[in-house]
């Protein structure tokens, strides 16, 4: 699905597939990428709404400055909550395109340095690679400061 939207708004972009990894430094070191150029993916709520945050793999979600940031006392969601956001992705992999699930995306500004980002396709053995540049013209993300080290 991913690859299809991203052909139709016609941006450039690699698929890369790799052995089974779940965790997102997993995943850079199969795509032999820097976990600073991979892009994951962190579902947040406030009770009532989802929201999508992006950060690059070394960091976790500073859940103080994200509440701030969105103006939303937030928490992580739990899997029951995600699974029927994403019915075409496998848990914990999910694209970062809110848009396509109908969720207000954030990206931190951390990736936003970045040339080009790598996220996962929707499952555990595909990746994207594209521009970030690209990925701001296809998302149109609220950029801000979420992250933290882990």
């Amino acid at each position: 699905m991913i690859e299809e939207f991203l052909r139709n708004k016609k941006v450039g972009f690699e698929v890369v597939r790799h052995e089974l990894a779940f965790t997102a430094q997993e995943t850079a070191a199969a795509d032999h990428v820097s976990g600073y150029e991979f892009a994951k993916t962190v579902i947040v709520t406030d009770g009532a709404q989802c929201y999508m945050l992006v950060l690059a793999a070394p960091y976790a979600v500073d859940l103080k400055k994200a509440s701030k940031l969105i103006g939303k006392k937030l928490k992580l969601a739990t899997e029951e909550q995600m699974k029927p956001l994403f019915p075409d992705c496998d848990v914990g992999a999910e694209p970062p395109f809110g848009s396509l699930y109908h969720l207000p995306t954030w990206v931190d500004e951390s990736l936003a340095r970045r040339e080009e980002i790598v996220f996962r396709a929707g499952t555990h053995e595909e990746t994207i690679k594209m521009r970030y540049d690209d990925y701001v013209k296809v998302e149109n993300p609220a950029v801000g400061s979420f992250a933290a080290l882990s």
